[in-house]
């Protein structure tokens, strides 16, 4: 849905958790191939519907059909400051979410692969790079800032939604605790 600066509103999850080791991850997606983002890692979300009554029924509902991750299993933290993609007129609501991992149940239209990684790890130096991105509809070549997660790079939107929030998730902000079902 498109809002008065002609930009789409969209949402995501940023799933955290701790693992049985007490190590704090991270879940996020590789887009199948085709699309605006084909290939890229993202967070699991997608564009607000009109059926969809919150910025946060939107990341919820996504979530749900991208990687069978329903409700039930996510504990929302925090909502976090909207992003802005540079080229592609996205605004992006993402949500910190405690989750309950699951069997992931991928729609392979959307989703290529579930990526699950240790933050510690993502937060090495060793990780954090930057390179020159030149695209047909951008004016000139671009410095971009990214993380390396296996084989990938986390970038753009992405990385500007959890390059500021790492620290804060390290820090234990919210005292993540590993997920427990409200009963």
């Amino acid at each position: 849905m498109r809002n008065s600066d002609n930009l789409i509103n969209s949402a995501v999850l940023v799933p955290i958790y701790r693992d049985s080791n007490n190590r704090l991850r991270l879940v996020c997606i590789r887009r199948s191939l085709g699309g605006i983002h084909g290939g890229e890692l993202a967070f699991p979300g997608g564009k607000n519907e009109p059926a969809d009554n919150s910025m946060l029924s939107t990341a919820l509902r996504e979530t749900q059909e991208e990687i069978g991750l329903g409700p039930d299993h996510i504990h929302i933290l925090a909502e976090l400051p909207p992003v802005e993609t540079k080229t592609t007129g996205f605004r992006i609501f993402p949500f910190l979410g405690s989750i309950k991992p699951a069997d992931w149940a991928i729609d392979q239209h959307e989703v290529a692969e579930v990526i699950d990684f240790d933050l510690e790890t993502l937060a090495d130096p060793a990780m954090y790079g930057e390179e020159v991105r030149e695209y047909d509809n951008w004016p000139a070549p671009r410095l971009m800032a990214f993380y390396r997660v296996g084989d990938f790079k986390l970038w753009g939107a992405s990385f500007r939604i959890l390059h500021p929030l790492l620290p804060r998730i390290l820090a234990d902000e919210w005292r993540l605790q590993p997920f427990k079902t409200l009963s």
